[in-house]
């Protein structure tokens, strides 16, 4: 399953993933064995693999010809895709999707491989040792397209809320496969409504990106609790015969900042979420549509409002649950607590500003998406680490000014970043790894944020924070590590910062216990960070009730 509704009538897909393929590891004892396997599928969870570090290849045979596209939704995390043994597509990062289109394919039957990689080297500057697993194999869905001599390649529609109602402000970019000059006609449907683009004249092989506004007419605004959605269908025809459509989804809605406040749809928004990654005993980070949906009805339950895509781009089928069920979004592209020395590495730039240009380009339709977010405690304390972060930003602006920015800071005090952003936010653990009163704590980090940092004036969220706890370990004295020492931890966390009134919101650290790298810090319990309400099989802990009370206990606006 690649989305949640129907993308293309006219043109021709097949969903690759929805089938067996074959599977054998590049090195090891074991490289010599091969496993029928379901993709998406990551190798950490087959027999023999729990641990296996290195490469491995995917395979499968396809029916195909002509003009083809192949789409990847995530392979973790150096790909090299190949056909009929030549390489086709390389890619980098787990986290964002890439594509490959082939002209005039010959042939019917043909053998695809996909060889990914989830070594450690010093061409990945984003995949390190860390306190979270990076696994490998295929972790999301593959589709195959079927294309004329001109495609849709991507429709992007950012809503702009004006005095009369609503307007959208529309992007289409369309691509030849042909070797003449052809003419082509566009139309868009949103709403009931038909809007038609100037004839778009294609060079051989050429890309043109068309823009106009759209009036939808009347519609709902897209709200928590009401998150209305509309399709837009655009339609390539040439010689008055359709050649090609794409079908995106969006939301209307407004997310802005005024001064301390975050605003959705005018409204003072306070943010009660997780921070959650894509981690799971049993498929690794290949999550199912169902486990995605299970997460999100439990966080629910819980009364969070809001997940944060910790510390990567997600799977596109959990975005599109989040849009259908009002939940906001946090999302950031992918580096998590690289020092200055990570980010001088000369791969580091490029990798991380690809990951962003990825990231908005697959995901800008969303509507849940509220906060796009980058390097998660990284080196804001530096004046190289400033430049990385005004350059970030500054890709962020150009690619989408409709979303305030951020990034999550762990440095107390030192962070000469907070002028950049529209959003100041901090990861702090207070009464675990110090024993500073949270209260205390957090109401110090935040006057020195609003006198005597860039931050003065800003939204201000706490995005991480929390404490460890083993399920199951239980005991009177409180000690850390006891589900009741992570009880009464949250309980003094939450409470200080939701009843602080300037504090826009909370992330809390973190949904559910995850698998680690053991190259990383092997000396936490299990190899695993333990700070999940529920553990990593989804068994409550005694925070569960806890946080459960008090997030209900405060309403969704201020």
């Amino acid at each position: 399953m690649i989305r949640t509704f129907q993308t293309n009538v006219i043109r021709k897909t097949q969903e690759l993933s929805s089938s067996l393929w074959n599977f054998s590891p590049c090195s090891g004892e074991n490289k010599d064995k091969k496993y029928k396997v379901a993709v998406p599928c990551c190798w950490e969870s087959l027999p023999d693999f729990s641990s296996y570090r290195g490469a491995g290849v995917f395979s499968r045979k396809i029916e195909a010809e002509g003009n083809i596209r192949l789409i990847f939704k995530g392979v973790s995390h150096t790909a090299r895709v190949c056909l009929d043994g030549n390489t086709i597509a390389e890619h980098y990062n787990a986290y964002t999707p890439f594509s490959v289109v082939l002209r005039n394919l010959a042939g019917k039957n043909h053998l695809l491989e996909v060889y990914a990689d989830n070594s450690f080297s010093e061409k990945s500057a984003l995949h390190v040792p860390n306190d979270y697993m990076s696994y490998g194999g295929i972790s999301r869905g593959v589709v195959m397209e079927s294309l004329g001599n001109a495609y849709i390649e991507s429709v992007h529609a950012i809503p702009v809320r004006e005095t009369n109602g609503w307007n959208t402000n529309v992007s289409i970019k369309i691509t030849s496969l042909s070797d003449e000059e052809n003419i082509y006609d566009l139309k868009l449907k949103i709403n009931g409504s038909e809007f038609e683009f100037d004839k778009i004249k294609l060079n051989p092989g050429e890309s043109v990106t068309v823009q106009r506004y759209c009036n939808p007419g009347e519609v709902k605004d897209w709200e928590m609790e009401d998150p209305a959605l509309y399709e837009l269908e655009a339609v390539l025809t040439n010689q008055n015969q359709a050649v090609d459509d794409l079908i995106e989804r969006i939301g209307y809605r407004e997310i802005k900042t005024e001064g301390k406040d975050i605003l959705l749809n005018g409204r003072k928004l306070r943010i009660k979420g997780f921070c959650r990654h894509e981690d799971h005993p049993m498929f690794a980070c290949a999550i199912p549509f169902s486990a995605m949906q299970q997460d999100l009805l439990l966080a629910k339950d819980l009364g969070a409002n809001s997940i944060r895509t910790s510390h990567y781009p997600n799977d596109e089928l959990f975005l599109d649950l989040c849009d259908e069920q009002g939940i906001l979004v946090w999302e950031e592209n992918h580096a998590r607590g690289l020092t200055l020395e990570q980010m001088e590495y000369p791969n580091f730039e490029q990798q991380a500003e690809t990951c962003i240009e990825e990231m908005i380009h697959s995901h800008i339709n969303h509507p849940s998406i509220i906060i796009w977010g980058i390097l998660n405690e990284c080196a804001s304390d530096t004046e190289y680490g400033y430049g990385c972060y005004q350059r970030q930003y500054n890709l962020i602006h150009k690619m989408d000014n409709s979303r305030p920015r951020s990034s999550a800071s762990c440095k107390f005090k030192t962070d000469i970043c907070f002028g950049l952003p529209e959003i100041v936010s901090y990861n702090l653990y207070p009464e675990w790894y110090h024993d500073t009163p949270a209260r205390e704590y957090i109401n110090d980090i935040y006057n020195w944020v609003q006198t005597e940092s860039e931050g003065s004036g800003k939204p201000f969220l706490i995005t991480e924070i929390g404490a460890g706890a083993i399920y199951g370990y239980r005991t009177p004295t409180l000690c850390k590590w006891s589900e009741e020492y992570q009880a009464m931890a949250l309980e003094h966390q939450i409470q200080a910062v939701l009843g602080h009134e300037e504090i826009s919101g909370i992330y809390i650290w973190q949904y559910c216990d995850v698998r680690i790298s053991s190259e990383w810090f092997g000396s936490r319990p299990r190899t695993m960070n333990n700070k999940g309400i529920v553990d990593e099989y989804r068994r409550r802990k005694m925070s569960y009730d806890v946080v459960k009370r008090l997030y209900h206990s405060y309403p969704n606006y201020r």
